[in-house]
């Protein structure tokens, strides 16, 4: 299971905040129970028009089992915390969950 993020930050945050939010996100991408972990800025490829540049940061957390999952968002106290912590940094968030076809 695939649980992809896309954050628009707020205009006018400061040096700190934006180094607060890089810190906990990157924090939720060592939680031990996931299988992988990912987070980044938008990468620097040619504009095309299938291509959306416009987000702040993306988190991409794959986890073993579905259970992970709903744990993540129910119990998790890391992922508490981020959004507790982080969510005045942000405008906008989309969240897109993927389960493999196989």
């Amino acid at each position: 299971m695939l649980h992809n993020v896309y954050f628009w930050l707020k205009p006018g945050l400061s040096a700190e905040q934006i180094r607060l939010f890089e810190e906990e996100l990157t924090a939720l991408t060592r939680i031990a129970y996931l299988e992988s972990g990912f987070c980044g800025k938008p990468a620097p490829t040619e504009p095309r028009p299938v291509t959306d540049h416009s987000f702040s940061y993306s988190l991409s957390l794959k986890f073993k089992t579905m259970a992970d999952h709903d744990f993540y968002q129910k119990g998790c106290p890391d992922h508490q915390r981020f959004v507790d912590t982080c969510k005045v940094f942000f405008e906008r968030v989309t969240v897109y969950d993927s389960q493999a076809l196989a």
